[in-house]
């Protein structure tokens, strides 16, 4: 019995999520210990869009077994999505420049991509 795949996004997005959630945890443990410089910080939050939307990605075409690299795409701009939208609502307008946040779609979707196919 497959699973639905609204179930499948659902659980890799969580499981996402949790990583994002456990890594910028320890990215503001490293920043309160070695106070480390606003470039250092952001090469580290980027690297947590990337690994957790390649999680994603990869949970996602686990899940669904077919158009893999369809999961990674879907799953990355989701993973985007829901971070946009939480920022927006929090910051009551655009977060950042439409250049960075094309940026981070691009990372999102692109690792997510990687993690669909690497399935």
């Amino acid at each position: 019995m497959n699973p639905s795949k609204t179930k499948v996004f659902l659980r890799s997005l969580f499981v996402s999520y949790l990583l994002s959630a456990l890594l910028l945890t320890a990215i503001a443990f490293a920043l309160y210990k070695f106070r480390l410089k606003e470039s250092q910080i952001r090469m580290a939050v980027d690297l947590v869009y990337v690994l957790s939307c390649a999680l994603a990605g990869f949970l996602a075409g686990k899940g669904l077994r077919k158009n893999r690299f369809f999961c990674g795409v879907l799953a990355g701009v989701l993973y985007f999505a829901v971070l946009l939208l939480m920022s927006v609502l929090i910051h009551q307008g655009l977060p950042a420049e439409p250049k960075d946040l094309a940026i981070a779609l691009g990372f999102c979707i692109g690792s997510g991509v990687i993690g669909g196919v690497l399935s």
